[in-house]
């Protein structure tokens, strides 16, 4: 049986590569992004649209309304650092990070259910587990970003619906910020952890494992009044 996956923030970085991987896998695929496409291979569709405009549910919803989603993967993530006077951005970021995925989640989950089957993953950062003074509202989205995706993860499996929270480090894209970036990860090796993903449906799923002790130690250290 034909699969069908849509990637939602595909037109650079992760979600590019990930299109790409999962065409020469045989997938037909819909991407939605706010940028045009540059693949044009056969079962490939793309759809220009911005997670955080009004007319994105709509959009969504009549797409979705018209396939049956094996798979669908959130890559939409933005971030700035904190400007004390002038904070225009922080409303955007948590909209773009960890509200547009709810609205996404909520128009393509009850689809997944309905055919009893589907897998819905979203790409979270190793940042939801810390606080940040340089960059508050990127943290805070992901923070509700990996909490949400792991309760509905919980709710959906009886249904027979899988749910991912993947948390990435540092990978080598545009979305990599800050003086000092430990093990960063290529894109290409991104998208295997990604497949590792498809394959084995894991509620949680951390990459690089070797950044764990790191954020522990962030962790203790914070408490102690370090930034």
């Amino acid at each position: 049986m034909q699969q069908y996956a849509l990637l939602i923030g595909n037109s650079d970085g992760i979600g590019l590569a990930t299109t790409k991987r999962l065409l020469e896998r045989g997938w037909d695929v819909t991407g939605i992004s706010r940028s045009k496409s540059s693949i044009g291979k056969k079962g490939y569709h793309h759809i220009v649209a911005d997670v955080g405009r009004s007319n994105y549910p709509v959009l969504l919803k009549k797409h979705v309304s018209k396939n049956t989603v094996d798979l669908c993967i959130y890559f939409v993530g933005i971030g700035e650092l904190l400007d004390p006077l002038n904070m225009n951005d922080e409303p955007t970021i948590i909209d773009v990070n960890l509200t547009g995925m709810v609205r996404t989640a909520s128009l393509v989950i009850p689809r997944m259910v309905n055919a009893g089957r589907g897998h819905f993953i979203g790409i979270s950062s190793l940042a939801d587990e810390l606080l940040s003074a340089e960059a508050p509202s990127y943290h805070a989205s992901k923070a509700g970003f990996s909490n949400y995706l792991e309760g509905l993860a919980l709710a959906l499996r009886p249904r027979g619906v899988q749910v991912t929270n993947v948390r990435f480090g540092f990978v080598d894209t545009k979305m990599a910020k800050g003086d000092v970036k430990p093990f960063m990860m290529s894109v290409e090796k991104a998208v295997d952890h990604l497949e590792t993903c498809i394959s084995k449906k894991p509620v949680r799923y951390t990459a690089p494992t070797a950044v764990i002790p790191l954020i522990k130690i962030r962790k203790i250290m914070m408490r102690f009044g370090g930034r």
